[in-house]
């Protein structure tokens, strides 16, 4: 019995407890529902002033995001210090200690990703929109958050990149300029006339609606293949995936073209055989054998 009854009075101060802390809980509750509150028109303010400036579409998520997350941490310390009055900012960081180191730890890829989001929302390059690659994969920029980037490949799937990635590796942005320069190999015959090979090659490059006009086109001999002594064609066009392969199909079809009508020869691969010593040479007989003409 002395058991139970100890047990019944422990209950009733558990409930004395908790009916004596129930307007604390209220007071919190309501402080919680403010901070809700205040944190949804903090970021319309925040969008309206940002909205004045000429800011980047992550830059401006970011800046919504600091305020949210700042706004939720006084409010909830708050209502921490409402319900638990003994509760101080100085009593929580040393309370912390060592959990915060295992919580480091534990979550570690995710501050990774978060401390890397901010770095790319802040710097001005990769923004919204953007053709990019990284790591073997090419998209363009969709979303950027604190912890991952979503890329839109050329294929229409979605790929959710965490931003460590993009953080620690190299990134290649495909679209930072309007043009970016581009370039195929053309194979010229060995008896062809070099010098007219690369005036015709210029003018049918030059020709091409798709090809910039302000820029010049780079015709270079790069080497002596197997076959025909390749050339290097460079020009300048539009920097999208689109456009370099508009450019390109629209530059081979003009060469093409071009040196056809020239009679310049864009040879086949050639395969000379060399027996260092003499091979004997026999004749293959038209008619039909013996045996087949005794049958």
């Amino acid at each position: 019995m002395d058991t139970v009854n100890i047990l019944l009075r422990q209950l009733v101060r558990m409930w004395q407890g908790f009916v004596a802390a129930i307007p604390s809980i209220i007071i919190a509750l309501a402080i919680i529902m403010l901070t809700w509150l205040a944190a949804r028109y903090a970021k319309r303010i925040a969008d309206r002033l940002t909205a004045q400036v000429n800011l980047r579409p992550s830059l401006k998520e970011l800046i919504d995001t600091i305020v949210s997350i700042a706004i939720w941490i006084v409010g909830l310390l708050i209502a921490a210090t409402v319900v638990l009055p003994g509760l101080t900012p100085a009593s929580l960081v040393a309370g912390l200690g060592i959990g915060t180191i295992a919580i480091g730890f534990a979550f570690q890829d995710f501050f990774q990703n978060f401390l890397s989001g901010i770095i790319i929302m802040v710097r001005k390059k990769m923004r919204i929109g953007d053709v990019i690659e990284c790591e073997g994969i090419i998209g363009r920029v969709e979303h950027i958050s604190l912890r991952e980037t979503h890329l839109r490949k050329l294929s229409n799937e979605l790929t959710i990149v965490p931003n460590s990635t993009l953080f620690k590796n190299p990134v290649e942005i495909l679209t930072d300029g309007a043009e970016r320069r581009h370039e195929i190999v053309v194979g010229i015959a060995y008896d062809a006339d070099l010098d007219l090979a690369a005036a015709v090659l210029r003018k049918a490059v030059e020709g091409v609606e798709q090809v910039s006009k302000e820029r010049p086109v780079d015709i270079f001999a790069q080497e002596f293949s197997a076959s025909s002594v390749d050339f290097t064609v460079r020009w300048w066009a539009g920097s999208k995936p689109s456009d370099m392969h508009a450019s390109r199909d629209a530059v081979i079809r003009a060469i093409k073209r071009a040196l056809d009508d020239a009679g310049i020869e864009i040879p086949y691969p050639y395969v000379t055989n060399i027996f260092k010593e003499p091979m004997p040479i026999q004749p293959v007989p038209n008619g039909p054998s013996k045996g087949e003409e005794s049958a």
